[in-house]
C-alpha cells in the first residue's frame, strides 16, 4: 500500500515525503473530539502553525515549511509556488487522548468563501495574529465571520521571535478593534532577538523550549523574585475579571477569602466555561516557525474549546436520522469528486443512500479520513466528526445531506414551529471582477466547460455565465488573484491554455427615479395568435425585487391570475435585473411592481417571460440608470519613512484616508478607495516603497458615481479608453 501511494505521488508530480502515521483503531468519543478552524490575515503563520501541530502529534515525521513549498495542507501547485493558502485543507491529528479535526483556511480576501464554508463545519476557532502587526484587515473579517456562527475563539500571538513583536499591542488591538475580552494565560519573556521563554500564568512557571530538539521538549522552571510577584498579580487580575462572569469562581473566591489561593484546576474550568459562552478569549503566544509554544496551544484547544456535544445544534431536529454538511468539494485525478462532510447528526456509513438539499439522491461509495491530499479509507464517520466522501456526483460546496426528504421535511416542521429557518444553501458574495474566457481552439470547448463546472462546484464564489450579447463565456471572481489562480489551475490541472480577456469591474446599476409604463407584445406562433399586455413600474426599494400592486382594484384583478403565470413573471424579473442598460451590471435597490396583466388565449409562458423582460428593459432605458462602483477597504503597513510616498499616491486614487496608526517603527494606513483605481496596486505599492510595504484590501460596499466618472467608466468598459 505504501509503495502504491508513493508511486502515485511520483506519477502525478507531487513531492514525496515519508511520514510516520498514527491511526487510532478505536472510535473517539464525542467528548474527545475537537473540530477547529485556523483563521488569520495573510502571512500570519496559519499553515506553519498547522505543520507544527501535525509534527508534534506524530502525524508527520518532518516539519514542512511554506517557503520550501513542502507543506501538507498547501498541496496545490499554486499554493506552493506563491506561499499562500488558496483552498481550505482538512487534517485529523491525535493529541493527548483527543482527536482534533483541523481546517487550515486561506487568509486572502479573494478566497473568503473557503473560510465561510469551513466555519459552518467547526465548533471553535484559533485566530493567529502576527505579533508585529496585531489585528489586521482580514483578521477583522474572519472574526466577524466567526461571530456569525457564534463560535468560541482562542488567539495565538505568533511570530514572537521577531524583535518588533508587541504582545501588549496585540491585546490592545483585540480589545479595541474586535471588542472582545482577551485573557492572556501566558506572558512572554523577551530578549534582544525576540522571545526567550514563556510564562505559564496559571501555574506560575517559566517554560523553556529546547530548540536543539525542534521544540519537542521544554522545561518547567518555578518563578521567583520580581517575575513571580508580577505574574501573581496578573493571575489575580485574570481571576478577578472572570469572577464577574462565573458564579462558581466567585463563590470559590469568597470561600477562600483570597484570589491567590484559587486552585489552577478551578481557574481552568472557569476559562473553559467562559470561552464556550464567548465571554472571554484566551490568549496564547509563541513562534510556530521557531518551534515555540505550539504544544501549549494544542493543549489549549483540547482544554478550552468545546466538543461537538457542547455546542447547541439545530440539527438535533433530525432525531436519530443522519444530517451532514458538505463544506468543501475537490477533484482528485484518481478518485474523482471528493466531498468533505461534517456529520452534524447521526452516523454516515459507506454504502449509505443520502439525499442532497437540492433533492438529488446519492450513494456514499467510499469514506476517507482527512489528511490534506492523502487518504486512508474508513467505514463510517460518527456524529461530530469529519470525513471525505467519494461518489457524490451532484453535491456542491455548502450543500446539506440528509437520510431522506421525509427526514428533512420533518426536521423543517420542528424548526418552523420554533420560528427557526433551516439554511439549505450558502450565502454567496457578489463577484468583484469579471472577464471573458476562450479556449485555444473549438476542440477544447467541451473540456473547458467541464473544467469550469468542476471549479465552480468546488468554489461557489467563482461564477460562470454565458453572455448572449457577446456570445462569450464570462467568469466572475472575488479579485484579481482569484481569477489568476483559476486560469493557472485550468492550465496545470486540466492542460488547457485558455485565454482570459481583460478584467472588468463588477459595477452595479440603479434607477434614478420611479417610472410606470405598459408594454404590449403580439406574436403568431404556429398559426396561433398570442398576445401579452403588461403594466409595471420600477420604484427605488432595497427589499423585494418583485411585488404585486396592493391597491384594492388592481389587487382584485391580479388575484384572478393563475399562480404559474405570477411565478413566470417573478422568474423573468429576476433575470432581467441581472443586466442593466449602461454596462450590463446587476440592477440593485430597485423593485418591480406588477399592476396589470392581460393574456390572450393559449399564450405560452415563454412569451409572457419575454414580454416581462422587454417591459423592464424599456422602463430602465426610459428612466435612466446610474452606476454604482465598488469600494475597497485598504490597509497598508510600511516603515514610517515611506508614509508620505504612500499617502501621496493614495490621494491620486480618489482614496479617503481613515486613519494612520503608529506601531513601533511602522505606520499602518487605513483607507477606502474605488476598486477602479486599484488595478495592480499591490505591486505598485511595493515598488514605490522599495519592497518594504505590505498591503491588503477587501470589499466594503458600493457608492454612486458622478456623471464624469460614470462616462469614463462606461468608455473603459467598452474598451474606448
Amino acid at each position: 500500500m505504501i509503495v502504491n501511494r508513493l508511486l502515485g505521488k511520483i506519477l502525478y508530480g507531487h513531492k514525496v515525503r515519508l511520514r510516520y502515521r498514527y491511526y487510532s483503531t478505536s472510535k473517539s468519543s464525542d467528548d474527545n473530539i475537537r473540530n477547529i478552524a485556523i483563521l488569520a490575515h495573510i502571512d500570519a503563520g496559519k499553515t506553519t502553525t498547522t505543520e507544527r501541530m501535525l509534527y508534534y502529534s506524530g502525524k508527520t515525521h518532518t516539519m514542512g515549511e511554506v517557503h520550501r513549498g513542502n507543506t501538507i495542507t498547501d498541496f496545490l501547485a499554486q499554493e506552493r509556488e506563491r506561499g499562500i493558502t488558496i483552498c481550505s485543507a482538512a487534517v485529523t491529528l491525535p493529541w493527548k487522548d483527543h482527536r482534533i479535526n483541523l481546517l487550515d483556511t486561506p487568509g486572502h480576501i479573494d478566497f473568503t468563501m473557503e473560510v465561510e464554508q469551513s466555519l459552518g463545519a467547526v465548533d471553535g476557532v484559533v485566530v493567529v495574529l502576527d505579533s508585529s502587526a496585531g489585528v489586521e484587515a482580514q483578521t477583522i473579517t474572519v472574526w466577524h465571520q466567526a461571530d456569525h456562527y457564534k463560535l468560541p475563539r482562542m488567539v495565538f500571538a505568533n511570530k514572537m521571535d521577531r524583535p518588533d513583536a508587541d504582545f501588549e499591542g496585540c491585546l490592545d488591538d483585540l480589545e479595541k478593534k474586535l471588542e472582545c475580552i482577551p485573557v492572556p494565560i501566558q506572558l512572554p519573556i523577551m530578549g534582544d532577538k525576540g522571545i526567550k521563554s514563556i510564562i505559564d500564568v496559571l501555574e506560575l512557571k517559566e517554560l523553556r523550549f529546547d530548540q536543539s530538539k525542534e521544540g519537542r521538549v521544554y522545561a518547567k522552571v518555578p518563578l521567583s523574585g520580581e517575575l513571580l510577584r508580577k505574574t501573581v498579580e496578573k493571575r489575580c487580575e485574570i481571576i478577578d475579571l472572570m469572577s464577574s462572569y462565573d458564579d462558581k469562581l466567585a463563590d470559590q473566591i469568597i470561600q477562600n477569602d483570597s484570589l491567590e489561593t484559587i486552585d489552577s484546576s478551578i481557574v481552568r474550568q472557569a476559562i473553559r466555561n467562559l470561552t464556550i459562552k464567548q465571554n472571554i478569549v484566551p490568549i496564547f503566544l509563541g513562534s510556530a516557525y521557531k518551534n515555540t509554544g505550539v504544544q501549549l496551544l494544542m493543549d489549549g484547544v483540547t482544554s478550552y474549546l468545546p466538543a461537538p456535544s457542547e455546542r447547541g445544534s439545530i440539527y438535533k431536529c433530525f432525531g436519530k436520522d443522519f444530517a451532514g454538511k458538505v463544506f468543501k468539494v475537490m477533484h482528485d485525478k484518481q478518485r474523482g469528486a471528493l466531498s468533505l462532510v461534517r456529520v452534524l447528526n447521526g452516523t454516515l456509513k459507506k454504502g449509505d443512500k443520502v439525499t442532497t438539499s437540492n433533492g438529488n439522491s446519492e450513494v456514499i461509495q467510499r469514506i476517507y479520513e482527512p489528511l490534506a491530499d492523502e487518504y486512508r479509507e474508513i467505514n463510517d464517520v460518527s456524529q461530530g466528526n469529519v470525513g471525505i466522501c467519494a461518489g457524490l456526483k451532484t453535491t456542491s460546496t455548502g450543500d446539506l445531506l440528509m437520510s431522506s426528504m421525509k427526514s428533512l421535511n420533518a426536521a423543517q416542521e420542528k424548526l418552523e414551529s420554533k420560528g427557526i429557518q433551516l439554511q439549505l444553501k450558502p450565502q454567496i458574495p457578489d463577484a468583484v471582477y469579471f472577464c471573458s474566457i476562450e479556449p485555444p481552439s473549438i476542440s477544447y470547448q467541451p473540456a473547458l466547460e467541464k473544467a469550469l463546472a468542476q471549479l465552480h462546484r468546488e468554489d461557489p464564489s467563482f461564477r460562470v455565465s454565458y453572455d448572449d450579447t457577446t456570445m462569450q463565456t464570462v467568469l466572475g471572481g472575488m479579485g484579481e488573484l482569484h481569477l489568476e489562480i483559476i486560469k493557472s489551475r485550468i492550465l496545470s490541472e486540466y492542460k488547457i491554455e485558455a485565454d482570459l480577456g481583460p478584467l472588468q469591474i463588477a459595477y452595479k446599476e440603479s434607477i434614478q427615479e420611479p417610472i410606470r409604463d405598459t408594454f404590449e407584445l403580439k406574436k403568431d406562433i404556429a398559426g396561433s395568435a398570442q398576445e401579452v399586455t403588461i403594466e409595471m413600474s420600477l420604484v427605488m426599494d432595497k427589499t423585494d425585487e418583485f411585488n404585486l400592486d396592493t391597491h384594492p382594484e388592481a389587487a382584485h384583478a391580479l388575484a384572478a391570475i393563475h399562480p404559474k403565470y405570477i411565478k413566470c413573471i417573478r422568474k423573468a424579473v429576476q433575470s432581467a435585473l441581472l443586466r442593466g442598460p449602461l454596462v450590463g451590471g446587476t440592477v440593485v435597490d430597485t423593485q418591480v411592481i406588477l399592476h396589470q396583466l392581460v393574456l390572450g388565449r393559449r399564450t405560452a409562458e415563454s412569451l409572457l417571460m419575454s414580454a416581462t423582460a422587454q417591459c423592464i428593459q424599456k422602463l430602465l432605458r426610459k428612466t435612466g440608470c446610474r452606476l454604482l462602483e465598488p469600494l475597497m477597504s485598504i490597509q497598508i503597513i510600511m516603515p514610517g519613512g515611506r508614509l508620505s510616498v504612500v499617502l501621496g499616491d493614495l490621494s491620486k486614487r480618489r482614496a479617503e484616508i481613515q486613519e494612520v496608526v503608529v506601531r513601533g517603527e511602522n505606520r499602518i494606513v487605513h483607507a477606502i478607495a474605488p476598486l477602479a483605481e486599484l488595478g495592480g496596486y499591490s505591486s505598485k505599492v511595493r515598488i514605490s516603497t522599495s519592497g518594504t510595504a505590505s498591503m491588503s484590501m477587501q470589499p466594503c460596499g458600493y457608492v454612486s458615481m458622478t456623471e464624469d466618472q460614470q462616462t469614463h467608466a462606461i468608455r473603459r468598459t467598452q474598451g474606448l479608453e
